[in-house]
C-alpha cells in the first residue's frame, strides 16, 4: 500500500468509473466521464489522503480518507471489479483505521448491502438514514460512524 500522488489520478478515476458502473448501477454517476476524470486531478487527490494497493503495476483498489471540521472521514472506498472480495478493501480499512483518530464518519448508498455488511462488520453503526437529497444521484445513503469505544 501506497499513498497516491496526483500522477496516480488518472488510474484512480479509472477505477472509481470500473467500480461504480460494475456495482452500483442504481446511483448513476452524476457526472460525465471527462468530469470524473478531471475532479480526480483537480479534487479528490488534492483534498484527500489516499491509500493505493497495487500489484505488478495495477491500482487494485483504494481508500480516501479526509478530516472535515474536526471530523474523520472515509470518503471513498473503491475495488476494481476484477479483484471483488480478494481481502483488499478489508486491507485499506484496517490500514486507514489503523490511522485515524475516533470517530469515522462514512457515507454509503442505503442500497448497497455488501458494503453496508462489511463496515458492519469492523464496527460501524449506521446513525442516520437519508432520503439522498444531500447526494448528486439522488439515491438514499446512510451516515455510519464508527466510536472509539466500538473500534
Amino acid at each position: 500500500m501506497q499513498l497516491a500522488e496526483s500522477s496516480d489520478s488518472h488510474s484512480i478515476a479509472s477505477l472509481y468509473l470500473a467500480s461504480r458502473k460494475a456495482h452500483l448501477p442504481y446511483a448513476p454517476l452524476a457526472h460525465s466521464d471527462k468530469a470524473i476524470y478531471s475532479w480526480a486531478a483537480d479534487v479528490l487527490i488534492k483534498t484527500n489522503r489516499i491509500i493505493a494497493a497495487s500489484k505488478d503495476g495495477e491500482l487494485l483498489g483504494f481508500i480516501a480518507m479526509a478530516s472535515d471540521e474536526g471530523r474523520q472521514w472515509i470518503n471513498h472506498l473503491y475495488i476494481h471489479p476484477r479483484h471483488t472480495g480478494s481481502g483488499i478493501g478489508s486491507a485499506l480499512l484496517e490500514y486507514a483505521l489503523a490511522h485515524m483518530p475516533r470517530p469515522v464518519y462514512l457515507y454509503t448508498f442505503q442500497a448497497n448491502t455488501g458494503a453496508r455488511r462489511f463496515y458492519e462488520r469492523y464496527g460501524f453503526i449506521a446513525q442516520e438514514f437519508n432520503d439522498g437529497s444531500g447526494n448528486e444521484e439522488g439515491c438514499p445513503d446512510v451516515l455510519y460512524v464508527l466510536n472509539p469505544s466500538s473500534s
